[in-house]
């Protein structure tokens, strides 16, 4: 019998049913402090950004909020749901490639501290929206560096040709951006940001993006008389999903981006007094998991199938960009290997594949199969295709659990349509 802190697998799935998704709380709990704790400097002010992106939920930001973190939000739903969790809108740091003015304007509204500028006609817009008016705000300016971390082409976004960003290669674009935001009395310009990919394992990667944006920092003060005073640079921390993944450990990466910082600053003497890291998936990948009920079992001549009562409407990771995962069924553990087995979901497409192939033992309808670090990018790009309910969200913890998101119901799906 399995456990997910300390709650046998079978009572979270006869309390809540299947699928469900299930977040150890003392291990998000463990991994906050552990970046809390590790990311603090002597030299620099410090701080982390809770990434809204790899889930979202009132439940989760108040953790967040408990240990300190900013809120790293990419739309006005997830700046929604920080404050309704009760955070400081100054603690909120608004990123996106393309906000409307109506996103700007939502952003000002509600006093969000910082906004992360990613283009010049962003500049623009936020220029004429805010010149002239009480709002005051913080920005920094989103660049590419031109480093590409070894990771899926999907989820790398520092190489020049990314949508995220201005390259550091057109340099008169950069300039012409960050001058809007000087001129304007009503914003404060406070330096650069910049995210070089997701499920980084090489220190080099942080280490290359922290000097080229220290020099630049250093090269746009002498040649345009620009300064800034902080530098955010972004997250890619890597969790565990196969064996085969051997994340950087967090303290090893929080003193190398921090040491590096020191050591650049001294060196060229940009005057960066903060420094920012979005430690993103690395927070809340290990600690979920998604547990399905096995219902039939195919075998095709090359396969052996395992059927499950979710898939890709929950977690389309794998079909998206080939997403490794590992599991287990509960109960056994310990049970020799019986075959080579696909786990395949319920929807309604061929590519709708969970596991390609992953050693079990024999596998009967009606066991619970428990899929491992499932906490970031699964229930946040659920969808409703084949108008499947969205799943529950259960906090487990110390031998007790809750729900933190109700399962959906038919009714709820449908709330908004008109006959």
């Amino acid at each position: 019998m399995s456990m997910i802190a300390d709650v046998p697998v079978k009572d979270l799935v006869k309390t809540y049913g299947t699928p469900l998704v299930v977040y150890d709380a003392g291990a998000l709990r463990s991994r906050l402090k552990e970046f809390t704790e590790n990311f603090q400097s002597d030299r620099f002010e410090t701080g982390i950004l809770y990434a809204s992106k790899a889930f979202s939920c009132k439940a989760v930001l108040k953790l967040a909020n408990e240990y300190g973190l900013y809120v790293d939000a990419v739309s006005c739903g997830e700046i929604h749901t920080a404050l309704a969790a009760g955070y400081d809108p100054a603690k909120i740091v608004f990123h996106g490639n393309n906000k409307t003015a109506d996103d700007l304007q939502y952003a000002l509204t509600k006093g969000i501290g910082t906004i992360v500028v990613d283009n010049l006609m962003e500049a623009q817009l936020l220029d004429q929206m805010i010149r002239g008016t009480d709002h005051t705000i913080h920005t920094l300016v989103r660049v590419n560096p031109g480093i590409s971390a070894h990771t899926h082409h999907y989820i790398v976004t520092g190489h020049v040709d990314s949508k995220f960003g201005i390259s550091l290669l057109n340099e008169s674009e950069l300039v012409d951006t960050i001058r809007i935001l000087k001129d304007n009395p009503n914003i404060s310009f406070d330096g650069f940001h910049s995210h070089i990919g997701s499920q980084i394992f090489e220190k080099q990667a942080f280490v290359e993006e922290i000097r080229k944006l220290f020099e630049t920092a250093a090269d746009f003060r002498e040649k345009y008389g620009i300064s800034c005073n902080t530098m955010d640079f972004g997250g890619g921390f890597a969790a565990v999903y196969t064996e085969e993944d051997h994340p950087i450990p967090i303290k090893e990466v929080c003193d190398t981006i921090l040491s590096t910082c020191t050591e650049e600053e001294d060196r060229l003497h940009t005057g960066i007094q903060k420094v920012l890291i979005e430690p993103g998936r690395s927070i809340v990948a290990e600690a979920g998991y998604n547990l399905y009920t096995v219902g039939f079992l195919k075998k095709t001549p090359n396969r052996s199938y395992v059927f499950v009562d979710g898939g890709m409407s929950d977690n389309i990771r794998p079909a998206l960009y080939q997403a490794k995962y590992d599991a287990y069924i509960d109960g056994k553990e310990t049970e020799p290997v019986k075959e080579t087995m696909t786990v395949a979901g319920k929807c309604c497409e061929s590519g709708d594949i969970l596991i390609e192939a992953i050693d079990l033992p024999e596998v009967k309808s009606g066991d619970i199969l428990v899929m491992k670090t499932c906490g970031a990018y699964g229930y946040a790009m659920a969808s409703h295709y084949n108008k499947l309910p969205l799943p529950a969200v259960v906090f487990a913890e110390d031998g007790n659990h809750r729900t933190v998101i109700r399962r959906e119901t038919f009714e709820h799906m449908i709330a908004l349509e008109e006959d």
